[in-house]
């Protein structure tokens, strides 16, 4: 059994105070794990380009609501 399986497992037999209670702890993970990512994705000019794009779209009248 890998540690996935082995989480998958842990949390199936959690109570629902504990399910909302770890829930809570991994939405804030999760959040923190992708804002990093963000972070380094800017400052690296990975997202330049999608910006520049996004930037021209909205000028010239090409978004979506």
């Amino acid at each position: 059994m890998d540690t996935a399986q082995e989480i998958q497992l842990a949390v199936s037999q959690l109570s629902a105070d504990e399910l909302a209670r770890f829930r809570e702890w991994f939405d804030r993970c999760d959040a923190e794990v992708w804002d990093r990512q963000f972070e380094e994705d800017a400052k690296s000019g990975k997202l330049n380009q999608v910006a520049k794009q996004a930037i021209a779209d909205f000028r010239s009248g090409k978004r979506k609501r």
